[in-house]
């Protein structure tokens, strides 16, 4: 659809009808791409490939989703305080997940984008009382994407929140770790090893992988430590796979003798 044609029917039609139209357009044009995230993406205007490449990630982790009654959650709508500007990944991963429920949190007001299988909130990432309420409406989420803030405060505590209440054998995703490296979103490129940036803290979350290697005496594991079964690290996203991580050590760490390090001829 050209923007000639778009300005058009915006004249001709009021909000609502445009909507419309440019919903059976969409579907149409898409028929023949359902399992293309890449092409669903760009005709949807997602920004999740051509400005990122995140649809190439997520067809791979996805894809085990496709045909299931999934519910998917994602922090961020799109078009900051515009009512009427957002919603393009909604629609690409309601068209990509055809028996898929889709549902949404975002600061600003963007009902105007809810429509059948998409469902919108509106509040704060980082308000615990919000979330709550959402994931008790909703059930238990199978995918959660934190599209929202970038901040990275307001990432990691999104995360501490949501993860627990994540379905086992979920995915939770965070896009846009560039700005773990920008000040002005509380990130840092002078200290890479500074534990309040979202790149570091979801660095330090490897080890919950390796918990029982610990040589720790009474050590009791987190819940992440039970719960993180796999991160998987891209540019600028991540994943992180939920399950139970109850995988014993090849050695018993508790016999002094075995952790000791051998004599190595050189």
């Amino acid at each position: 659809m050209t923007y000639k044609v778009k300005d058009t029917l915006k004249r001709i039609l009021n909000r609502k009808y445009y909507k419309l139209v440019k919903t059976i357009y969409l579907s149409i044009l898409s028929i023949p791409f359902g399992y293309n995230l890449n092409m669903l993406a760009s005709i949807y205007k997602s920004d999740k490939w051509g400005r990122h490449y995140f649809t190439k990630h997520y067809s791979t982790h996805f894809r085990k989703f496709k045909f299931k009654r999934i519910k998917l959650f994602e922090i961020g709508v799109g078009g900051y305080h515009h009512p009427d500007i957002g919603g393009n990944s909604l629609r690409m991963w309601k068209r990509y997940f055809p028996f898929g429920r889709i549902f949404s949190l975002d600061i600003y007001d963007k009902s105007f984008f809810e429509e059948r299988r998409i469902k919108i909130f509106q509040g704060s990432q980082i308000d615990e009382s919000v979330l709550y309420k959402i994931i008790e409406q909703i059930g238990e989420p199978d995918i959660i994407i934190d599209d929202g803030s970038h901040i990275n405060e307001h990432v990691i505590k999104t995360f501490k929140i949501l993860f627990p209440l994540l379905k086992t054998g979920g995915i939770y995703v965070i896009e846009d770790l560039e700005m773990s490296y920008w000040p002005d979103y509380g990130g840092d490129s002078e200290n890479l090893n500074n534990p309040s940036t979202m790149m570091n803290y979801f660095k330090m979350l490897t080890d919950c992988l390796n918990h029982k290697e610990f040589i720790k005496p009474g050590y009791i594991p987190s819940d992440f430590d039970k719960t993180i079964c796999s991160i998987q690290f891209y540019h600028n996203l991540i994943f992180i796979f939920k399950g139970i991580n109850n995988e014993e050590s090849i050695f018993d760490i508790n016999n002094p003798e075995i952790i000791l390090a051998e004599k190595i001829q050189i």
